[in-house]
């Protein structure tokens, strides 16, 4: 079973590994969550980050204003 982190937005085999984990995908976005908070060893992923507040994310359709990080 896959996890995806409320905070961030990365996705793991191993709950263990996300800060705050649950087993299912819920759409929501995740704007107001700073790259601080991303789960360690997930920052790598993120490829997006939200104009708006700053927000990363590994998926462009979890941000309000997603811009791809060159």
């Amino acid at each position: 079973m896959a996890y995806t982190c409320q905070n961030c937005g990365a996705s793991a085999e191993d709950s263990k590994s996300l800060c705050k984990p649950a087993s299912e995908e819920s759409g929501e976005k995740f704007c107001g969550a700073p790259p601080s908070q991303v789960c360690n060893g997930k920052l790598g992923a993120m490829k997006y980050t939200c104009d708006a507040c700053g927000s990363v994310s590994a998926d462009a359709e979890r941000l309000c204003s997603p811009s791809e990080i060159r």
